[in-house]
């Protein structure tokens, strides 16, 4: 830069200057700093208080006694009142409603459920808070000597789907303890002693796997249990119901919206007795006194498939029973559900068994605990009759066709990574689920249990498979319904069990634990089928489509439409993504006609093989749009096909063994 004689003239006394000019610079942004801080107010973290004590291995002291009134069938409540027992000198007490609860894999003890709550000592009111970090736990105050507290308070069962999973209605009801008690912290829960009564509608049906069960009128007790077993025993009750034994200490327990509904033929029936059969001899042994399939024929309560140690909860389409051979893509659930008393139930991850329902899960491990579970809830079904061959070859099917073609967030996550979404979201619907994945230890964990299965049959010319590896890890100690946990390294030394010549380390951490793996296709492919797309569902899909009303079209135009033609999916990347179709948006027309299902897959047919687009006029919000979507390879649905000469080992592995 030049100089102008007066800068010139300055000079020395600039530079004189600039240190300290230099100085100031510096130091300007911490003074201003340091005048912020001075000018606001700006807290300090203080350390959290946790007021739950931590469940410890000692026994709670005395019975409580839980009455519940689940007669109020009209209004959907359930009015609860629990008496607890008080050690002497005790001043407070803190009563936690479950939150991790089994089968879930997540906290979701439905707090907001729970209403009117009050405790009392000797009739008189006590003064109770909610501890502000856990808001399922209540500390209650008790005067002093203090013998007993009365709990009192309603859970209020959903009356539509909007509110969440509805329990009761007119005809049936399904009562899940965990949601309607509270219990003692500082505890395991195997350690607090419950005394359960119920009060049910006049002349209903109760079901359940407790023990103990004494009646007077409506009102239905059961004997002294711990608590865990109770949480792991719910109630089906219902005004149309019916049970019949199926063999090896089972019995099929079902409510009905309608006595009709209940009229199974003998020849149907069978195939449950086929069930518990199959079950035996694949694990060898059996982790239950007795059990009941708890099975709700139904559209009016809310769907559910949960398993516990002596009982699972089941839901049926209403014609199932009745309209067999149609409804056949409908039964699977009772096969997985029974499966998880060995697999989840008796044996279980490490991180998934906690002392008392306070203490979070660890969900690792979920490709075995789920994945496994229906890989042979497939099986089973196929082995037993409960569903055709056809139908279990046709889920499989829907289910590679999703992870070879219709899931590009395989490429960023792994199949271990899902095991934490039922923490991370909850069950609920996401804009782009293709994306980001969800819950994958169960399906793409079935495939990867399939390949297992071919390369020890492989390996072994025949001689040993799977099952060989359930009988092992799942069917030791009969007769015990305790609960015996494992980790990684676990499954990895009982497949070694059964052949030992394989890397099942590298197999299980490159398949379940590395994302960007090729298509889960190749135990499909080693089984003797492979991965084929015609124009028309196979039966698994055309019986949920049938069901549901909707049209899947995920692997032409890349959306799944609702029976109004909005869109409920959209797979990212896809031709209707690529035109800007997303998820809540209508198709009113096709094409320049009204939208129906039949006009939108003639157009897609039409369109095969062509170069005209095909025009969508799309409601989203108030604005009508034109949408061309740039798609000519006509309509794809997934099938399995037959690769090998006669009988394949797919078709052996699902065939009933003897």
């Amino acid at each position: 830069m030049l100089l102008s004689p007066a800068m010139s003239a300055r000079m020395p006394k600039i530079l004189a200057v600039a240190p300290l000019f230099l100085a100031l610079s510096v130091s300007t942004p911490a003074l201003a700093q340091a005048q912020d801080a001075a000018a606001r107010s700006m807290p300090v973290a203080t350390p959290i208080q946790y007021r739950v004590p931590d469940p410890q291995n000692v026994p709670y002291a005395g019975t409580i006694a839980l009455d519940i009134d689940a007669t109020d069938v009209t209004r959907g409540v359930y009015r609860v009142t629990e008496t607890i027992p008080v050690a002497a000198g005790t001043d407070a007490i803190t009563l936690l409603l479950p939150a991790w609860l089994p089968g879930n894999h997540a906290a979701r003890g439905p707090i907001n459920l729970l209403a009117d709550v009050r405790f009392f000592v000797d009739g008189k009111p006590v003064v109770w808070e909610r501890d502000p970090i856990d808001v399922r736990a209540f500390h209650v105050s008790l005067p002093k000597g203090t013998t007993s507290l009365v709990a009192r308070f309603v859970h209020t069962s959903p009356l539509t789907g909007r509110e969440g999973r509805i329990t009761m209605t007119r005809e049936m009801l399904n009562l899940q303890w965990e949601k309607m008690s509270l219990y003692p912290a500082g505890h395991y829960t195997r350690l607090i002693t419950f005394k359960p009564t119920v009060a049910f509608p006049n002349d209903w049906t109760v079901f359940t796997a407790l023990d103990g069960k004494a009646q007077s009128g409506n009102r239905v007790t059961w004997a002294a249990t711990d608590y865990e077993t109770l949480v792991d025993s719910p109630i089906f009750a219902g005004k149309y119901a019916r049970r019949w034994d199926i063999g090896n200490g089972v019995h099929l327990d079902a409510v009905a919206d309608e006595a009709r509904l209940l009229a199974i033929a003998p020849d149907h029936l069978k195939v449950y007795r086929n069930l518990t059969d199959q079950a035996v001899r694949l694990f060898g042994a059996r982790h239950f006194d007795h059990y009941d399939f708890l099975l709700a024929l139904t559209d009016r309560m809310g769907g559910i498939g949960l398993e516990h140690h002596r009982s699972s909860e089941n839901q049926y389409e209403p014609g199932t029973f009745i309209d067999w051979d149609r409804m056949d893509w409908d039964r699977n659930v009772i096969a997985h559900e029974f499966v998880h008393s060995w697999n989840g139930k008796f044996r279980r991850p490490a991180g998934l068994w906690t002392p008392a329902y306070s203490v979070p899960m660890q969900d690792n491990l979920l490709w075995v605990y789920e994945g496994q579970t229906q890989f042979w809830g497939y099986v089973l079904a196929a082995r037993s009759g409960i569903q055709t061959p056809q139908t279990v070859l046709d889920a499989f099917a829907v289910t590679a066709a999703k992870y070879s073609e219709g899931q590009p967030g395989r490429a960023w996550r792994s199949v271990e990574d899902t095991t934490f979404d039922p923490i991370i979201d909850g069950r609920r619907p996401q804009p782009y689920g293709s994306l980001s994945r969800n819950e994958d230890y169960y399906s793409e964990g079935a495939l990867v249990w399939l390949e297992a299965d071919q390369i020890i049959r492989e390996g072994t010319k025949g001689r040993k498979g799977l099952d060989d590896f359930a009988k092992a890890f799942f069917g030791m100690r009969d007769g015990d319904w305790g609960e015996l946990t494992y980790t990684f390294d676990d499954v990895v030394k009982a497949l070694k069990g059964v052949y030992p010549a394989y890397d099942w380390a590298t197999f299980l951490k490159t398949r379940l634990y590395a994302p960007g793996q090729p298509a889960p296709l190749k135990g499909i492919e080693m089984a003797g089928y492979k991965l084929v797309w015609k124009e028309t569902p196979n039966s698994y899909e055309k019986g949920r489509m049938g069901h549901s009303g909707n049209l899947n079209l995920f692997y032409s135009l890349g959306v799944d439409l609702n029976g109004n033609g909005t869109v409920v999916s959209t797979r990212w990347d896809g031709p209707a993504f690529n035109a800007g179709l997303v998820n809540g948006a209508r198709i009113v027309a096709v094409n320049g006609e009204k939208y129906s299902k039949d006009r939108m897959t003639r157009a897609i047919t039409a369109a095969k093989g062509g170069k005209t687009q095909i025009d969508l006029l799309v409601q989203r919000g108030d604005r009508f749009l034109t949408v061309p979507v740039d798609w000519h390879g006509g309509l794809r649905y997934p099938w399995l096909e037959k690769a090998v000469k006669g009988t394949a080992p797919l078709d052996r592995l699902m065939a009933p063994r003897r």
